[in-house]
């Protein structure tokens, strides 16, 4: 989230980062948006009996601020299909495996447990299906000796906060179409990063 507020101000985006919606109280993001100037507001998800309710409640939240685009980061709950398909072409997430390999939690063990060589980040359209749907941006490193769990994470990290601004950035200037399961950038240029052991895309 900091890394896409961060490039929007910096690059002068067309466009205005409008709030920052969290399910936790504590979570930092707040602090930061507030910090910024950008308004909050606060779902707990404890506060409701079952997801349908509390996706109702956030979506409500959520449309106070009239947004174009709904960008999900550091959202660890699963939403149900009623709230995708109101945000549907118009919300996207950060994964951090190449999709469509390793869904779900736990992506750098999977990646590490299955002895892959390339690992990665995918920023995608949000479908009701679990971490799937088009693919705007991916973004892949190397696997390296002796990596662990956290080692890797850290190097996908480093990528994701190069490629999450700049999948939001070509949706504020009108340069993404879904054509099926494909996302059309126009003009187009490269939709990947491949990032050297430092994680610098070369």
């Amino acid at each position: 989230m900091e890394a896409v507020v961060r490039a929007a101000a910096r690059d002068g985006w067309p466009a205005e980062v409008r709030a920052v919606v969290s399910n936790r109280p504590d979570a930092a993001g707040l602090g930061f948006a507030a910090a910024n100037g950008i308004e909050t507001a606060v779902v707990d998800h404890r506060d409701y009996a079952d997801r349908a309710a509390f996706d109702r409640a956030l979506a409500a939240a959520i449309d106070q601020f009239a947004p174009d685009l709904v960008v999900l980061a550091g959202f660890m709950r699963v939403l149900t299909d009623g709230f995708v398909d109101h945000y549907a072409g118009r919300m996207l997430n950060v994964h951090p495996s190449l999709l469509p390999c390793f869904p779900g939690l736990r992506t750098h063990q999977q990646a590490l447990d299955a002895g892959v060589r390339v690992h990665g980040a995918s920023v995608h359209f949000v479908t009701p299906t679990l971490d799937h749907g088009p693919i705007v941006a991916q973004a892949a490193v190397p696997v390296m000796a002796g990596d662990d769990a956290a080692a890797l994470a850290a190097r996908v990290l480093a990528v994701e906060h190069t490629i999450y601004p700049r999948a939001v950035r070509w949706f504020v200037e009108g340069r993404l179409a879904i054509d099926g399961e494909r996302v059309v950038l126009t003009p187009p240029e490269p939709q990947w990063l491949f990032a050297d052991i430092a994680g610098e895309g070369v």
